[in-house]
């Protein structure tokens, strides 16, 4: 893949710290707190896999919460954007608009069976709202997610996102939520039987915020069958999973499972644009069928986002990147098992993964931060994990080349050698 990349503007001697000073003046200061803890750095360009920060530095890009499946600046995702910036980026929304259409096509395509239709949002939460709304419309007044899910932080989606730090400002939330353990499909057994009829479920087929939980074999299977057989509604949240991620163009089809709303979103808009979806059979989409304006956006859909979709769904195609993540996956999976294993026998408690979603996890949060910057001095951006604090998650794209993936495993190895003589020189008790 080639792209052009300009060379990022110089910048002046104190731009980071006026940065950062905008930063708490009008955003977080949290967040700018959170950046001196890795520099201050500022970054300014991106190309595939790597990103470049204002003073020239580069680094590999394992993170961005995966949205980041095709790299930055993807050429294909690039030309469909641009061509559509030049002759109608934003619609009226009154009129036919033929871009939104041939996106939804496009995204049908790619889906199980039987998922036909397709309202476009801006971010993952929305789309949860939109499959949480048609669960209500539908008579399924009650719902059930799981503990350590991720499904945004919007009020409906807050209320499926089973973490107490995120909830507890913002009670009282949407009222029968339930949160039941992943992977327990007895306890889900039980709810379902006792509210036949009104009961939706709504869960990831890995959880990424969680910590990258892998559910048992099996078990997604399992959880469509009971939905079924007590008549409820189930919503399959493949934000983050989706879109190649697990080696599969979705969770779903990982266990041949076809739910009623499957939500997309992160890689949907190739790394260029902010887009999610929530697609969903006849059945399920049949109030928003009944009144089109029941559950709008300004934003839904518009020409220049559905541009992105398009290109997106063409570069995982003509590049074979399903393919391409699932190879990598292989093998980045059990080299970094090696190396954590080698290097942090004591620190590490486990190493999992499902295609280029990968989880280290370390026996204490503060641990984790610290190998999170730790990598980031040895060039390799990272995530932590917003419901499992002590997982470092790695989610790099799937245009990795032999050398890109030679720095990743070099910087992790060198990483966690630092993490160990940090560790050592920590009083006992912690920091």
């Amino acid at each position: 893949m080639t792209v052009i990349q300009e060379s990022p503007a110089a910048p002046s001697a104190d731009a980071e710290a006026e940065i950062l000073g905008l930063y708490r003046a009008h955003l977080s200061k949290g967040r700018a707190t959170l950046a001196e803890l890795f520099g201050s750095h500022m970054e300014v360009a991106s190309e595939g896999a790597w990103l470049t920060t204002s003073d020239g530095e580069r680094f590999l890009n394992a993170g961005g919460y995966g949205v980041f499946v095709m790299g930055a600046r993807h050429p294909i995702v690039m030309e469909e954007v641009e061509r559509q910036l030049r002759i109608h980026p934003t619609a009226t929304r009154i009129l036919l608009e033929p871009t939104v259409a041939r996106a939804a096509e496009a995204l049908v395509s790619v889906l199980p069976p039987g998922l036909d239709r397709v309202h476009f949002a801006l971010s993952g939460a929305e789309a949860v709202e939109t499959g949480l709304k048609l669960a209500r419309a539908g008579g399924f007044k009650r719902t059930v997610s799981m503990r350590g899910g991720y499904h945004g932080k919007t009020l409906g989606a807050l209320s499926a996102t089973a973490k107490e730090v995120y909830q507890r400002p913002f009670r009282p939330l949407v009222p029968d939520f339930l949160h039941l353990p992943f992977g327990d499909a007895d306890a889900l057994e039980a709810e379902l039987a006792a509210h036949p009829g009104e009961v939706c479920v709504i869960l990831e087929p890995v959880q990424g915020e969680g910590g990258v939980i892998i559910p048992p074999k099996g078990y997604l299977k399992r959880v469509e069958k009971l939905v079924r057989e007590y008549d409820g509604f189930l919503i399959l949240d493949e934000v983050q999973s989706g879109f190649g991620r697990l080696g599969e163009w979705w969770g779903a089809d990982i266990d041949g499972v076809v739910p009623d709303v499957l939500l997309a979103g992160k890689a949907l808009g190739g790394g260029v644009m902010p887009v999610s979806a929530a697609v969903a059979t006849r059945k399920a989409f049949r109030p928003f069928d009944k009144d089109p304006y029941v559950h709008t956006a300004t934003f839904s859909g518009q020409p220049v986002l559905m541009a992105a979709v398009q290109g997106a769904i063409r570069a995982v195609k003509e590049e074979r990147l399903v393919t391409r993540a699932l190879g990598l996956g292989a093998r980045l999976l059990p080299a970094i098992t090696e190396i954590a294993r080698r290097n942090i026998p004591d620190l590490v408690v486990d190493v999992r993964g499902r295609g280029l979603l990968i989880g280290v996890e370390l026996v204490e949060a503060g641990l984790a931060g610290e190998l999170l910057i730790e990598l980031f001095n040895h060039g390799v951006v990272a995530n932590h994990s917003m419901n499992g604090s002590s997982v470092v998650r790695f989610t790099p794209p799937a245009v990795l080349g032999d050398t890109d993936v030679d720095f990743l495993l070099n910087s992790f190895d060198l990483a966690t050698r630092d993490l160990v003589r940090g560790a050592a020189k920590m009083p006992e008790g912690g920091n």
